[in-house]
């Protein structure tokens, strides 16, 4: 950040009074400006014993595969920004949302939050982000052309838990980088 958006004023990077951080702080009026962690939500969208993913038709990681999911927007629930991923995404509509697994992403300042999901209907289609969009079973899935290492905890632990027949709530930190 250079600006302020609140009086336009140059910004200076220190630490506020009270804090314990370095902020964006505007020399004129005085207002901190907070970079926070962007939240990513998404899906593990199932149609009977098979999972829905997505091939990537944007950078970063464009041609790989991937679980529905993105970023946030104002104003909607984690739940709403599943959903519209992907829909947007994969064309799909889902049902019967629940929480899985929520994994922090210090090196890029991310918090993922993936829900376990049914589709309505095995009806789908790759939307603008995604070049093709298929249901695979657990031996189909392309372990070597998974795009994220969030991803690719995500399905295991979806696997693993699938075996045992109980699903569980996981969490944890992804610090190895793409």
């Amino acid at each position: 950040m250079n600006f302020c958006v609140k009086c336009g004023k140059k910004l200076v990077v220190r630490v506020p009074d009270g804090d314990d951080r370095n902020r964006y702080v505007c020399g004129a009026c005085g207002t901190v400006h907070y970079s926070n962690p962007k939240m990513v939500v998404g899906a593990i969208p199932e149609y009977e014993d098979r999972i829905l993913l997505c091939r990537r038709a944007i950078e970063p990681r464009w041609g790989l595969w991937t679980l529905p999911a993105g970023f946030m927007e104002n104003e909607e629930s984690v739940e709403e920004g599943a959903k519209r991923e992907t829909l947007e995404e994969a064309g799909a509509e889902l049902n019967g949302l629940s929480p899985f697994a929520m994994f922090s992403l210090p090196f890029v300042s991310q918090v993922y939050l993936m829900f376990r999901a049914r589709l309505l209907t095995p009806h789908f289609a790759a939307g603008h982000e995604s070049l093709d969009v298929k249901l695979v079973s657990e031996a189909e899935i392309p372990w070597d052309e998974i795009a994220f290492p969030v991803i690719e905890e995500t399905l295991r632990l979806f696997l693993a838990d699938r075996k045992k027949g109980a699903f569980g709530f996981h969490s944890g930190i992804i610090n190895r980088r793409i």
